[in-house]
């Protein structure tokens, strides 16, 4: 099969379907993704098929709502008087969804508590588990870990040979998901 290439002038006025190419061939043309092709053209699809220009008014249209997303600073007024009434981020989310018709998440206002306690502010001394650290996932995993150990190569001389009952080295080996288990002792 030959591949196309794109035309050098009037790249715009190009039009691949009219041209007869399919999905994949305009997706191996511009060098992205079939599924790119296949979502661009579900997304501004209107009712006479796909239209460059049509497309590209959508794709602003989209922009500019999603502008609109970020909350006034009453809601987030709102927001702190609820937490200092010790209500919990959960509870302010779906208050402020049933009474006023805003949707926030309860990660969001959690977030919102914890930049503030970063700023010095105290709304975090209002949520109802006073944890250190909320559970991130995602994180490397520190368990298992001994605190304070001691590095192998800080051990006395007299170890290396071994001498005395009692010098002995160990290590453990265990297997993907936690499936077998090796032992050795030196």
């Amino acid at each position: 099969m030959v591949t196309p290439s794109l035309p050098k002038d009037n790249a715009f006025k190009w039009k691949p379907f009219k041209a007869g190419h399919n999905q994949t061939m305009i997706a191996n043309i511009l060098t992205v993704h079939k599924s790119t092709i296949s979502r661009e053209l579900r997304r501004n699809r209107g009712l006479r098929g796909y239209r460059p220009k049509q497309a590209h008014a959508k794709a602003m249209q989209r922009r500019h709502e999603k502008l609109k997303t970020h909350l006034p600073l009453t809601t987030w007024a709102v927001v702190n008087t609820l937490i200092e009434q010790d209500r919990s981020p959960e509870q302010i989310s779906g208050r402020l969804y049933e009474e006023q018709g805003v949707s926030i998440s309860h990660e969001w206002i959690y977030l919102h508590i914890y930049s503030d306690k970063r700023q010095g502010g105290s709304l975090h001394k209002h949520l109802r588990c006073q944890k250190k650290r909320r559970q991130r996932y995602g994180k490397q995993d520190r368990s298992g870990r001994i605190p304070n150990r001691t590095s192998i190569d800080d051990r006395p001389a007299i170890v290396n040979s071994k001498p005395r009952i009692g010098d002995w080295e160990g290590d453990t080996i265990i297997g993907k998901g936690h499936q077998g288990v090796v032992t050795s002792h030196i």
